[in-house]
């Protein structure tokens, strides 16, 4: 399938938010995707994720995420420099800018010509756990969180506190989870933690655990595991192509 690549910039405090989409050339109306990015914005496993998706017939939207810290187009390096920046950056942006920014670019994609105006959200990482805020916003129907990052202790944002397992009875759709077994940015007594709190909730959610480290579907550098890649895109997927395309939800 042929992908058309765009930009918009988005006017938001400080600098303007880049919101990079991905869409099949093909006329249609696709269900649409909020893809978050890891620590380093939109890298090349990042682009080539949501092409990936695109390809499988969606609009893709990927926001830069840390656009109150750098200007459009900045990617960090998958090296020490790059992450404590991003490391920094995470810490450092307050839970309503990344609150708003998802409203913003899920109003984007539901007004976009191309856009069927059905929603889902997916995320790696620091993403994960943006995608899994992303799902509060009742028009998002289906998200996929790969090893969401700061959620089992609510880190996230300016402060380190953050108030996501607090409100899960937020969660309309449905909900998949992904999780590396040898992560140690998300321990076991952590998923367990997250998981309670999700059954007590009665969200409705699909949980998988790989023996995995963390950041296994980067298509890049030692961590790289291709067969489980494969797996969690077929998860995910799964769960798109039944809610997004078929509207179950």
């Amino acid at each position: 399938m042929t992908i058309l690549e765009e930009h918009a910039d988005l006017t938001q405090p400080g600098l303007p938010m880049r919101v990079h989409l991905y869409r099949p050339a093909k006329p249609g109306r696709y269900a649409g995707l909020l893809l978050y990015s890891e620590i380093y914005q939109e890298t090349g496993p990042i682009k080539r994720a949501a092409l990936r998706l695109a390809g499988h017939g969606y609009i893709v939207a990927v926001p830069e995420i840390f656009h109150e810290h750098e200007p459009p187009g900045t990617v960090l390096a998958y090296d020490p420099i790059g992450t404590d920046k991003g490391n920094r950056y995470k810490y450092a942006t307050a839970l309503a800018t990344y609150d708003a920014d998802a409203r913003q670019v899920l109003a984007m994609l539901a007004g976009h010509a191309a856009c069927s105006g059905r929603l889902g959200a997916i995320g790696w990482c620091l993403g994960g756990h943006l995608a899994f805020r992303a799902a509060m916003n009742p028009q998002v129907l289906a998200t996929a969180c790969f090893y969401a990052t700061d959620l089992h202790a609510d880190t996230l944002g300016a402060g380190k506190r953050s108030d996501s397992l607090a409100r899960l009875s937020e969660l309309r759709g449905e909900l998949t989870l992904v999780w590396g077994r040898q992560d140690p940015h998300i321990p076991d007594e952590g998923r367990t933690k997250i998981r309670a709190a999700l059954e007590a909730a009665k969200v409705n959610f699909m949980w998988h655990e790989f023996n995995a480290v963390h950041a296994f579907m980067r298509d890049e550098g030692p961590r790289y595991d291709p067969a489980l890649t494969a797996i969690g895109y077929q998860l995910a997927l799964e769960s798109f192509e039944r809610v997004l395309k078929g509207g179950t939800s």
